[in-house]
């Protein structure tokens, strides 16, 4: 569908030049961006590539358990193991 917008000119030029540096067309940046914002909008703010991955959310209870331990560790150091 085609469809006509008016933007202010500073930010069209900073659009074209994000899409041009990213090597996308004009289009397809300004769908990647109301795609996001639809996301936001409805309360889903996983990025895309996050699905591919179960958003890794195994790793969540593993990465607390390290940085409980390292907590642990730095509570048990004394003043000469530092210097």
């Amino acid at each position: 569908m085609k469809t006509t917008i008016e933007l202010p000119d500073a930010t069209f030029r900073q659009a074209k030049a994000l899409a041009a540096g990213r090597g996308m067309t004009l289009k397809r940046f300004f769908t990647e961006a109301l795609e996001e914002q639809f996301r936001r909008c409805s309360g889903n703010t996983e990025a895309p590539w996050m699905a591919g991955f179960g958003a890794l959310s195994d790793l969540s209870d593993e990465n607390r358990r390290v940085l409980t331990v390292i907590e642990q560790e730095f509570e048990t150091l004394s003043p000469e193991d530092i210097t």
